[in-house]
């Protein structure tokens, strides 16, 4: 049986999957192996420096699939790209809301979130492929998709905000009912061995690191229910909503520490991101009233910055100072 590494796989050829792969392995093993690997905090400054490596690194491969794959496909990419890092900002709220109710360091939130993102990586490869599958089999799907995204950007629009209460959370009480769970950390470990409170033999308990993981995994899926769809919306080419979801988790931890401290100041982006994710599911519909083949790329690229940049301007306008507090009058 012959081999190329030309021949098409998924729609573009076995080398190009093989370079993507290369890439990221490349870079995960750098993150743990070089820059984290004495496990110490990251600062604002060395966050900021690696947000801004990962985006451009991200802008770099879209040019490679441009260059690679044709103009289409490189909108494509960036348009997903720009989406997916957008909406990766609201799973940051989540992501401190879960370190900030189990106490986690910052010192050890990086390696909760470098084997989280691991396990996003292979997560979103099971939901991509099945839904490539699925799409690719039964078009009408994209229908589906397109209005439950419209419903989602509208439910966002109306519902009340509030955050989650973690410690009513189902997950989180069932795991604390069902194992053994050390009462505080064990350093950076995840699991420990230390003796039964009953029988003294030595037993494997979990640790609050370990809940952690488990808790962003979940937020994750959560996640993906919504930008699995909007990715599938803007192209149905598994290459490109793969390598451009991936390149902007990626990047999502060092994100999150330069966010971290200042997420109050993104206060109206939810509202943006509701907007664009109606404007993802609409475009679907509008091409074919219009009898498009697709959605203009460009266009599709240009309005998504236009929502996004207005939603974090209006953010940041809003939230440039801290409310005045009145100062009653002495007598």
């Amino acid at each position: 049986m012959d081999f190329s590494f030309t021949a098409p796989f998924l729609g573009q050829p076995i080398w190009m999957w093989l370079t993507f792969i290369g890439l990221v392995g490349l870079l995960l093993a750098f993150d743990l192996g070089v820059l984290h690997r004495d496990g110490k905090e990251i600062g604002v400054r060395e966050s900021l420096l690696l947000s801004g490596f990962y985006i451009t690194l991200g802008l770099a491969f879209g040019a490679f699939v441009w260059l690679n794959a044709g103009a289409q496909a490189g909108v494509e990419y960036l348009t997903g790209f720009v989406v997916e890092k957008s909406l990766a900002v609201d799973n940051i709220f989540v992501i401190a809301m879960i370190f900030g109710a189990l106490a986690i360091p910052r010192a050890y939130q990086h390696r909760v979130l470098f084997w989280g993102i691991l396990g996003v990586i292979v997560l979103r490869a099971v939901m991509i492929g099945f839904g490539a599958t699925l799409v690719a089999e039964y078009g009408w799907l994209l229908y589906v998709f397109a209005a439950f995204l419209i419903f989602t950007g509208i439910r966002m629009l109306v519902a009340t905000d509030h955050a989650p209460d973690l410690e009513n959370n189902r997950l989180l009480k069932y795991m604390r009912r069902r194992f053994r769970i050390t009462p505080g950390l064990e350093g950076s470990r995840f699991l420990v061995v230390r003796p039964h409170p009953n029988s003294g033999k030595p037993v494997l308990w979990l640790t609050p690191l370990f809940l952690a993981l488990v808790l962003i995994e979940i937020a994750d899926v959560i996640f993906a229910v919504d930008s699995v769809p909007a990715i599938f919306a803007i192209t149905t080419d598994a290459y490109v909503i793969y390598t451009s979801n991936i390149f902007a988790i990626l990047g999502l931890r060092a994100l999150y520490f330069a966010l971290a401290a200042i997420l109050h100041r993104f206060a109206y982006l939810k509202q943006a991101l509701a907007v664009l994710l109606v404007f993802i599911g609409g475009k679907v519909f509008v091409a074919d009233l219009l009898g498009w083949t697709k959605f203009p790329a460009e266009w599709s690229l240009g309005v998504t910055f236009v929502i996004l940049a207005s939603g974090v301007a209006y953010s940041l306008w809003r939230t440039r100072r801290p409310p005045n507090t009145a100062v009653p009058a002495s007598d």
